[in-house]
């Protein structure tokens, strides 16, 4: 379809679309790892949605292609599926509007990659390759129109729009997904976003998903109120919950959508549709309330992208803690490293740590979170009650155990409650070597991720972009291996987590120094950011050679190995006299260490120092 067309076609007509294509084939296949692979498993079910669309009333639907781009299929080994997963969708569309009694158009969907904090974020060139390749897919098999829709990032629809601009004519409607306070990542309103798409060749701009009819109202007024801009929204059909394994929409009755469709064909909307737990019946509905209306000019709203308040600068200061001041100061800064408690007491850590902190040698105090997945109290939890006592901690936090909504909220509250200054940014290991095999891990975001969500925090605002009314200021530590399987890979993350916002690094332990020497020397040269080493007392030969052999990216060198077999009871003594020798070693290299207590005995780190 060309352009003009398309846009005669809007110029005193309400065009319906379809609703949620998602929610319904739950209903009619169950759950599915991945709903564009319908297209080739179950493709009688996809054409059951759109005849039923059709039937409603529907004078648009859109192909079910949603996810079906490179980086959302690669996962699932599906990465060489694209075209014809992509291809077979539009197939199906063209198949059940050939079976319709009037015209249909048919939009190929395209929705936005998922990319989130992950640490696997594409540069702009792959992003525009992977758009491009979706795209080109769509309109080779037939697709009258683009709809980009659900997207979070203005800049990544900004990149879909070029990718589809490099080779294609056909119209594109471009939507964002926006939160109940009005805005989209990044504080951007309505408005702003309008005025960034409206000269990139598109036809349509709107707003879908989130939100209910009633709560996208808004939304579509401001968009509307911008010159010379043609609208589209569809709303969820409210807010889900989750019964057992299942996401349940509201049962938003029908007439509650015709109520929504007509408010908004008042403020000018030219297409609309419904999104996630949307069904015919509601399509039906808005059909029915439209067919005899046009479109209203644009009603004027208290916003206007001349005077709206544009989002706050993004604040930047240095880390506040004493920790991280010695480390700045080019002190060497040392750490003991504890595990939080099985059980419901912390007499045992107060004690021990107490008489560590005595020996005034200890800068702060570093706490596992879950070693081995097994259940302990929570480090943020033990940091809170050591920093109520004067202890400067370092607590780790992984991502294995909560999603992005917990780990930000854990975070606001070990900053404000806690008084917790600094913080190590890990991935956490799996649940499968722990005590709960059989659950997952969360892993919404890895460490990466996680210096990301920090950064963010430090500048005030949370991942979404809302402010908090005031700034945490972290120390942002990330773990390093210098002895990693595949340092290639290890060397990339680091840079990663430094690009990320990370201040400072602790590595896994290491007993030879010249494993250090290697990593620099992979390196290129110095770390950007303060390195402090760790450090592990052995204790006997069995427990250095179970290390070596069983434990994740731990190296113990085989010189070190056989002198502690030969020393028989005098292994122990061998094991401190290389843990005294790295610490010496290290102040004259590293920013700091840590070291960690064999077999939990605080009382012999007294022995290193």
């Amino acid at each position: 379809m060309k352009i003009f067309d398309f846009n005669e076609r809007l110029k005193d007509s309400i065009l319906i679309a379809d609703g949620a294509m998602g929610s319904m084939l739950h209903e009619a296949v169950g759950t599915q790892r991945c709903f564009d692979e319908l297209n080739s498993t179950e493709p009688e079910a996809v054409f059951r949605v759109h005849q039923a669309y059709i039937e409603a009333g529907a004078q648009i639907i859109e192909t079910n292609t949603f996810g079906a781009n490179r980086f959302k299929l690669a996962p699932l080994g599906l990465a060489d599926e694209v075209q014809r997963l992509n291809s077979r969708g539009v197939k199906i569309a063209r198949e059940a509007r050939e079976s319709a009694a009037r015209e249909v158009l048919i939009a190929g969907s395209i929705g936005p990659l998922g990319l989130g904090v992950q640490s696997r974020h594409p540069a702009d060139h792959e992003i525009l390759d992977i758009f491009h390749e979706q795209a080109l897919a769509l309109e080779e098999r037939g697709v009258d129109f683009y709809i980009l829709e659900t997207f979070s990032y203005i800049e990544e629809l900004l990149l879909a729009i070029d990718a589809i601009r490099s080779f294609s004519g056909l119209p594109i409607v471009a939507q964002l997904t926006y939160a109940e306070e009005g805005t989209t990542y990044g504080d951007l309103r309505p408005a702003n976003a309008a005025e960034q798409l409206k000269n990139k060749n598109v036809q349509v701009i709107g707003a879908n998903c989130t939100l209910g009819p009633q709560a996208l109202l808004p939304i579509l007024q401001e968009l509307a109120a911008v010159d010379g801009l043609r609208v589209s929204g569809m709303p969820n059909a409210g807010f889900p919950k989750r019964e057992g394994d299942r996401i349940v929409y509201p049962k938003s009755s029908p007439e509650y959508f015709a109520l929504f469709a007509r408010e908004a064909a008042a403020l000018g909307v030219r297409i609309l549709g419904g999104c996630c737990g949307t069904t015919p019946a509601h399509i039906r509905a808005m059909a029915e309330a439209v067919k005899s209306l046009r479109p209203a000019k644009a009603h004027a709203v208290v916003h206007s992208v001349a005077t709206m308040a544009k989002p706050a600068s993004l604040s930047e200061r240095e880390p506040e803690s004493k920790f991280w001041k010695k480390l700045q100061a080019k002190q060497f800064a040392l750490c003991v490293e504890i595990d939080p408690p099985k059980g419901l007491s912390l007499d045992r850590i107060f004690e021990q740590v107490g008489k560590v902190m005595a020996s005034k040698k200890v800068d702060a105090i570093d706490i596992n979170s879950g070693a081995m997945a097994r259940v302990g109290m929570d480090a943020l939890i033990v940091a809170g009650a050591l920093e109520a006592r004067g202890v400067e901690t370092v607590p780790h936090l992984t991502t294995r155990d909560q999603n992005i909504i917990g780990l930000q909220a854990a975070l606001l509250g070990a900053w404000t409650v806690g008084g917790v200054r600094n913080i190590l940014a890990i991935t956490g290991d799996p649940p499968s070597v722990g005590d709960y095999p059989e659950i997952s891990g969360v892993y919404e975001v890895d460490s990466v991720g996680l210096v990301k969500v920090l950064h963010r925090l430090n500048q005030g605002t949370d991942w979404a972009g809302k402010t908090l009314g005031g700034e945490t200021n972290f120390t942002i530590g990330v773990a390093l291996n210098p002895v990693a399987d595949d340092l290639d890979n290890e060397i990339e993350r680091f840079h990663a987590k430094v690009e990320a916002g990370a201040h400072f690094a602790m590595t896994q332990p290491l007993f030879d120094p010249e494993h250090w020497h290697a990593f620099l020397k992979k390196l290129g040269g110095k770390p950007s950011i303060p390195v402090c080493i760790g450090i592990w007392p052995l204790n006997s030969y069995k427990q250095a050679l179970r290390l070596n052999n069983e434990v994740p990216g731990i190296v113990i060198p085989e010189r070190l190995l056989k002198s502690m077999e030969a020393a028989g009871a005098s292994a122990r003594d061998c094991g401190f006299k290389v843990a005294r020798d790295m610490l010496a070693w290290s102040r004259t290299e590293l920013a700091g260490a840590y070291l960690i207590p064999p077999f939990k005995r605080y009382e012999e780190i007294l022995e290193i120092l």
